[in-house]
């Protein structure tokens, strides 16, 4: 997955307040409008988000201001955002479409869709996160507590004094915006809006977590020590980070800590997100902005359960070759999950040499991407453990893109927590998927080309980007014959299928047909042989996202078929990558039209 903290999330990651300028109206083409509206679009999304411009390596020379800052979380930011939204719509409505052609129409309705779709989700609900489906301020997953400290360490670079105040300022500025979410938090609750209990006690227990991490264990901390000792930077850092940890960080943690517990005895264990007030118009929003079409939950679980039962089969058909035969393919998957042959040690020495093997698969499959694809990525990709701090709730794996500028490479995270969960067998596919062919090289292809305006390639569509994702776990095992000699690594890609197959069923099933928890964990459990409680969680509180996946990969692999039965035997593989690669994230309707356009289907 692409981590939800990414920029690369539409819209709704990106909004501040800003006034459009005039260079549009100057413009003398719709195209040269189109483009210029665009850029001011950019221009003013930076400038208003401080942590965009760092994560994009933005934050230099007149943006270097924006270094010491943070992106607020307040209700007049919201309102700006709502604002700007308004104001981006119709200046980009103001440009003629009817004499837009290719690219240019490509973009113009790829950026109003997402910027239309957020804005329904600002008007319609006044509470969550409007640009995506994330409707509770702080749980497991969502919340600064969860992501600032990693932020500061691998997102914020320190090569200047100037950039070490900046950090400082920044770690000032994270207890005010933990104050901020607090707030929040407590305005939702107000409204009836609670995370189920079990959300918010793995979010208090990592919050306590981090606030009784000592000051010299804390990363908020290290992370300015080490890097300025490395760099000469004069200074007593270490003392300084320590007392705005300790005096401020701490403080503003234990503040929303006793927030959420006493909110915890109010919070019911109903795990949709239909238990809150006008909670099934907001599953409907966020299965349109998880799938970027407008498919119904019904149709989406209908789909799940056909593809759960197609996928078994394929998994039982491997399996017997193999000697596995007794018990369902849920209750084989189990045994093979626990199977020591297949586990790393739980050391840190057993953890180095997972990650080692990574890097080392990595590096196998790069060198067959010049047979599939003509157009690949240029920047490189590190493989990354998950911060110990917010390992507890986070995913098994998940993607940072590198910068716009190429100073800092693309960031493949697994989580390390316990090697048990995660089987070498696994770990092929969760590579393809994460780094290349998958994420890593779709994201570097939009970021690095030049032919896409500036806003187009910091954009993002779930159901594109996690469709190409698993339509790349795919590639590499049909088309590159990853497995051709390892049928347990097959299994596991198989595995990873059904268990996206298994999301659309779960994700439905407890937003808009009110399963427990318990069922839905049962259900992967049945299928799986893994009840999946941390996914489970996850799908509960991003209602929607999980949908994407399996959704994407179906268009993927539906416009291939088209293309190739077009074709015929002149079907070009690289073509048919290039084409969907190159025209950057879109809705899933607009992929489509990139291939007609280009009358390739």
């Amino acid at each position: 997955m692409v981590d939800r903290r990414s920029v690369l999330m539409g819209a709704g990651a990106l909004v501040g307040a800003t006034a459009l300028g005039g260079a549009a109206q100057s413009a003398t083409t719709p195209a040269a409008q189109l483009n210029a509206t665009f850029e001011s679009i950019f221009k003013e999304l930076v400038a208003n988000s401080p942590m965009t411009a760092t994560g994009l390596g933005l934050d230099k020379g007149e943006l270097a201001p924006l270094k010491a800052k943070l992106d607020p979380s307040t209700p007049a930011e919201r309102a700006r955002g709502q604002a700007f939204l308004e104001k981006s719509i119709a200046a980009i409505k103001k440009v003629d479409r009817s004499k837009l052609t290719g690219m240019d129409r490509i973009n113009y309705d790829t950026v109003l869709w997402d910027y239309s779709n957020t804005l329904s989700g600002y008007k319609a609900f006044d509470f969550g996160a409007p640009g995506y489906p994330a409707p509770y301020a702080i749980t497991q997953l969502t919340g600064s507590y969860q992501s600032l400290p990693d932020f500061l360490d691998s997102q914020h670079s320190i090569e200047t004094k100037a950039d070490a105040d900046a950090y400082m300022s920044r770690l000032s500025g994270y207890a005010t915006l933990l104050d901020q979410e607090t707030a929040r938090f407590k305005a939702d609750v107000a409204k009836g809006v609670i995370a189920p209990d079990f959300a918010l006690q793995k979010a208090i227990t990592q919050l306590k977590g981090q606030r009784d991490t000592k000051a010299a264990d804390s990363t908020l901390v290290t992370s300015i020590t080490r890097r300025t000792k490395e760099k000469a930077i004069a200074g007593d850092w270490q003392t300084a980070a320590t007392k705005a940890y300790e005096t401020e960080v701490v403080a503003a943690l234990d503040r929303q800590i006793a927030a959420l517990e006493a909110t915890l005895p109010k919070a019911t264990h109903d795990a949709g997100v239909w238990h809150i007030p006008n909670g099934e118009a907001y599953y409907v929003f966020g299965a349109r902005s998880g799938t970027s079409t407008d498919m119904t939950p019904d149709e989406i679980h209908k789909i799940g359960l056909d593809k759960v039962k197609e996928i078994n089969a394929e998994i039982d058909r491997i399996m017997r070759p193999l000697g596995m035969t007794g018990g369902t393919t849920g209750e084989r998957l189990k045994a093979m999950a626990k199977d020591p042959k297949f586990i790393y040690p739980n050391t840190d020495a057993g953890k180095q040499k997972l990650l080692d093997d990574l890097n080392a698969q990595i590096k196998v499959v790069e060198a067959k991407i010049p047979d599939y694809f003509g157009v690949y990525a240029k920047s490189p990709v590190t493989v990354r453990r998950v911060p110990v701090a917010t390992e507890l709730g986070a995913p098994g794996g998940y993607y940072w893109p590198a910068s716009l500028d190429g100073s800092r490479p693309g960031a493949y995270y697994i989580n390390l927590r316990d090697t048990a969960e995660v089987p070498s067998w696994t770990l092929p596919t969760l590579t393809y998927h994460e780094a290349v062919p998958g994420h890593h090289m779709q994201i570097s292809i939009q970021q690095e080309n030049k032919n896409l305006p500036m806003l187009r390639q910091i954009s993002g569509f779930n159901a594109y980007i996690e469709g190409w994702a698993l339509y790349s776990e795919e590639v590499a095992a049909n088309d590159m014959g990853m497995y051709a000699t390892d049928p347990y690594g097959r299994i596991g890609y198989l595995h990873d299928a059904l268990f996206r197959a298994c999301r659309l069923v779960v994700d439905t099933g407890m937003h808009e047909k009110r399963w427990t928890r318990e069922q839905a964990m049962a259900f992967m459990d049945t299928n799986l042989g893994d009840p999946n409680e941390t996914e489970i969680e996850r799908y509960a509180v991003w209602p929607g996202q999980a949908l994407g996946y399996m959704v994407g990969k179906i268009k993927w692999l539906e416009l291939r078929a088209k293309m190739q039965a077009k074709q015929g035997a002149k079907f070009d593989i690289k073509t048919f990558h290039d084409t969907g690669l190159l025209a950057g994230a879109v809705p899933l309707a607009v992929l489509e039209q990139v291939y007609k356009d280009k009358g390739l289907i």
